[in-house]
């Protein structure tokens, strides 16, 4: 019990101390309302902020010219770094009702929209104090722990002609009386956003977004030919369509295997006789299956994994990116791109084995939007493959050929704070985890990292 009291007002302080920084903000909002500082008549129920006066930009309101020619909430920097400030409003908000959150957003001369130009959402007590989640945190930190309810940040989506849709759907928290909504401007100097399409609505209850995934444990070992090696993988798949899997993950060069491992006897085309074979049982199952591959493309070989949809059809393919000295050192060729395919159920990314021993492919699949990423592996650090998945805020589906004793990579579907939800423990079964992908994981502290993350970190 001594050892836990620490770390627990640790974090305390911690929350705490992150929820003063938007308390001293709301405060500096009211103040420049009051010293006139703004180019024009506020519009009612709008105020205007930023943290210190020095850093102050300049504020507009414009009632036509919008979106759809709606009115617009301007920031405008002069050539000084790093300016701060906001558009700020409070609604009334009913605890545990569901509410629709949009603005549209159009920038002139900014380098990084996604950190400087951003919305926040602050959930509120009826004298704007804070207040907490309603659910306490499921997670392999500090079980139990009820998160306050730091801010929602809405993602970005390019809508076209110069705009782009900041938007979420959110349900209230029960103690919430009031929302406070902010529209940001930050660190752009000589540039301008404009803020329009204004929409905070009460809407019917969020759908869940509901996704099985599946892993196999298996070692294509057996047969000679790469149909061979496919047929090995038709009773797991059958196994996982029965446990009602949306998406199966298969190992990591499954053709390849020919008592030793033999990349360009396995080499094919994508889409190709092994991807037909696994189309044929995607639209069998009515699943997604991505398999392990050895892609011929005149005369380069890439190490892949392939995304087969329930049509039978390839949807997509990624090629590795980091090759270990094994694969370059015998004309292997590195992918360069981090794809990311829409599915009917959400985005899935892929890497392959050696990409999961260094951040930047994962990251850069989340980047891209991928809230699974699928990882054929034959051999890696666990911890790696729990890092990629809590670091990124995504679902990672693993499949391996490493033994359970060994004490190293599983084949597993690992949650968003990097646990495994669940695992194949035997050589030749399937494991399937049923995830929300719309329910965020809330830490202590931080709150939804997910989505802060997006407006936090490194360019580089």
């Amino acid at each position: 019990m001594k050892s836990t009291l620490p770390l627990v007002a640790l974090t305390l302080l911690v929350a705490a101390l992150a929820w003063r920084g938007p308390f001293a903000l709301r405060v500096a909002a009211d103040e420049s309302t009051r010293d006139g500082a703004t180019s024009t008549r506020l519009p009612k129920g709008w105020a205007t902020g930023t943290p210190r006066t020095e850093l102050r930009p300049e504020f507009e309101h414009l009632a036509t010219g919008g979106w759809n020619d709606g009115p617009r909430w301007i920031v405008r920097t002069d050539r000084r770094e790093g300016q701060v400030g906001w558009w700020e409003t409070t609604l009334p908000v009913e605890g545990g009702q569901t509410y629709r959150f949009e603005v549209r957003r159009r920038i002139e001369r900014v380098t990084t929209p996604r950190q400087s130009c951003y919305a926040r959402v602050f959930w509120q007590d009826e004298k704007g104090g804070t207040i907490s989640r309603d659910k306490p945190v499921f997670a392999s930190y500090m079980p139990g722990a009820v998160p306050q309810a730091l801010p929602d940040y809405p993602a970005d989506q390019d809508i076209g002609d110069g705009w782009t849709l900041l938007a979420n759907t959110y349900t209230a928290p029960k103690a919430a009386r009031q929302a406070t909504v902010q529209l940001i401007f930050r660190w752009a100097p000589s540039a301008q956003v404009e803020w329009s399409g204004f929409r905070f609505d009460a809407v019917s209850e969020k759908p869940r977004r509901v996704v099985r995934l599946a892993t196999v444990h298996k070692v294509p070992s057996e047969g000679t030919t790469t149909r061979d090696k496919c047929e090995l993988f038709a009773p797991l798949i059958a196994q996982a369509a029965e446990k009602k899997a949306d998406l199966i993950v298969l190992p990591e060069t499954l053709t390849a295997l020919r008592g030793k491992w033999d990349y360009e006897a396995a080499a094919e085309p994508v889409p190709g006789p092994a991807t037909d074979y696994f189309g044929t049982l995607a639209k069998q199952h009515d699943l997604y299956i991505v398999a392990g591959l050895v892609e011929r493309d005149a005369h380069l070989l890439y190490n892949v994994a392939v995304l087969i949809g329930p049509d039978a059809k390839v949807v997509g393919k990624y090629r590795k990116v980091c090759l270990p000295r094994g694969e370059h050192d015998t004309g292997v060729q590195p992918g360069k791109e981090f794809p990311v395919f829409q599915t009917r159920f959400g985005k899935v990314g892929m890497m392959v084995c050696y990409d999961g021993f260094f951040p930047e492919p994962a990251r850069e699949l989340t980047k891209n939007g991928a809230e699974v990423i699928a990882f054929p592996v034959a051999g890696c650090n666990p911890l790696l493959a729990k890092a990629r998945a809590c670091e990124n805020h995504v679902y990672l589906v693993s499949s391996t050929y490493t033994p359970v004793e060994s004490n190293w990579m599983v084949s597993a579907v690992f949650g968003h704070d990097g646990a495994i939800l669940t695992q194949a423990t035997e050589w030749g079964t399937v494991a399937v985890a049923e995830v929300d992908l719309d329910e965020p994981l809330l830490w202590p502290s931080m709150g939804d990292f997910r989505g802060e993350m997006h407006r936090a970190r490194p360019e580089k």
